[in-house]
């Protein structure tokens, strides 16, 4: 079984550092950043969006465990979001350890997230995926996640 727990500071601190690596890379490889000041540019998205950390309100940063052996395999954020009237929880990462991927906890976290979200009192979720990342694609389509829309670029 798969849960998810409320981040520590302790961890909080190990998954900024590797969020933020993480984040950099899939922008370059996506092709929307260059390579260059693309940590910076990491960073700065991090630290706007969660200016005061776990205290950030309408944030909500969880461990997924393993409730078999208790072990952290991920992490998942999300945050109630507003726009147009309409309140959502976005969810910005989720992140399974290389170690423990293809073992079925990304499923079984978003499974976890909706009464969480829906104790929140809303009644929908979203998120954006990398295009390269065809398996949470697959995950998020067979998850019941509908595309509602396509960013597209052009290198001049």
């Amino acid at each position: 079984m798969t849960v998810l727990v409320p981040m520590s500071s302790t961890i909080y601190d190990q998954y900024l550092q590797a969020a933020v690596q993480a984040y950099a890379d899939e922008n370059i490889e996506s092709g929307r950043w260059p390579a260059e000041g693309a940590l910076q540019r990491s960073r700065d998205d991090f630290d706007d969006s969660l200016p005061q950390g776990l205290a950030t309100p309408d944030n909500y940063l969880f461990e997924i465990k393993s409730n078999d052996a208790g072990v952290t395999v991920g992490f998942l954020w999300f945050a109630l979001v507003e726009k147009n009237g309409i309140r959502s929880a976005f969810v910005y990462d989720v992140e399974i350890k290389a170690e423990f991927r293809r073992q079925g906890h990304a499923g079984a976290a978003f499974d976890a997230l909706e009464p969480i979200v829906s104790e929140l009192g809303l009644n929908r979720i979203g998120l954006h995926v990398f295009k390269q990342n065809q398996a949470a694609q697959a995950l998020y389509k067979k998850l019941g996640y509908k595309v509602t829309s396509i960013n597209m670029q052009k290198q001049l």
